[in-house]
């Protein structure tokens, strides 16, 4: 079923190296089987290619106050074929992340509700912005010069910003999503559509579906479970059944 789910958060100084392992699904988490694709792009010489070399210098070098990374967490409409599923990835990742340095990675683990897998993908992204100077990785995320900008950093895009400009950046990167996301659908031939929009603005008056980690599912009842899924095929068919 195709739905709407994004989120965005920031990473801290020195977690971004272990992050990437852990969307990877490498070391400790070698044992999850849900790991379709991943890849990277945007980095800079000294990275040779390796993600995990480049947040490790972002825990080591970024500024103590700083983000080392942000993540876009997306649901994928799991309608979508794998290699469709890798394809819109590659393109939420491109767009999202733009100049910036990025890695992703796709995983469709089985829903706990509902047995169907549940594809979504997790982007990293640098808030260090390229500028075509080469830089050591010590300069890289140090504070930017903008009088001597060779001297500084790599300029981050997070600063500087107003609760006004935050907000509507939030919302056209929903927007960028929500239409990446049905460009694909389209062209794949499939009529379901995702809305970015709150229940509120798209007119619909049903309470918002509530997102359940496997954790909350974990500790649920047989009966709530089987309830939570009928909930979810009345939202599908455009009709609730009366328990709920």
């Amino acid at each position: 079923m195709a739905s709407f789910h994004y989120s965005i958060k920031s990473g801290k100084k020195g977690t971004a190296r272990r992050h990437s392992s852990y969307i990877q699904r490498e070391g400790l988490h070698r044992e999850r089987e849900d790991l379709v694709h991943t890849s990277h792009g945007n980095l800079p010489a000294w990275a040779l290619g390796d993600p995990k070399a480049f947040w490790g210098m972002a825990d080591r070098h970024e500024r103590a106050n700083g983000a080392a990374y942000r993540e876009h967490e997306i649901a994928l409409p799991s309608e979508l074929t794998q290699p469709q599923l890798i394809e819109l990835a590659e393109r939420l990742a491109q767009r999202l992340a733009g100049t910036k340095p990025y890695q992703y990675a796709l995983h469709a683990p089985e829903g706990a509700l509902g047995g169907i897998e549940n594809p979504h993908v997790h982007l990293m992204c640098s808030d260090r912005v390229p500028d075509g100077i080469e830089r050591t990785p010590d300069r890289t995320f140090s504070r930017y010069n903008p009088a001597r900008p060779s001297e500084g950093g790599c300029r981050k895009d997070s600063g500087g910003k107003s609760p006004l400009e935050l907000r509507h950046e939030v919302t056209a990167r929903r927007k960028l999503v929500a239409d990446t996301q049905n460009e694909m659908l389209a062209e794949c031939g499939y009529s379901a559509r995702v809305d970015h929009r709150s229940l509120r603005d798209q007119g619909l008056e049903r309470r918002a579906e509530r997102h359940l980690g496997p954790l909350l599912v974990k500790g649920m009842a047989d009966g709530e479970k089987a309830q939570y899924v009928a909930y979810r095929a009345g939202h599908e068919a455009g009709t609730l059944p009366a328990s709920c």
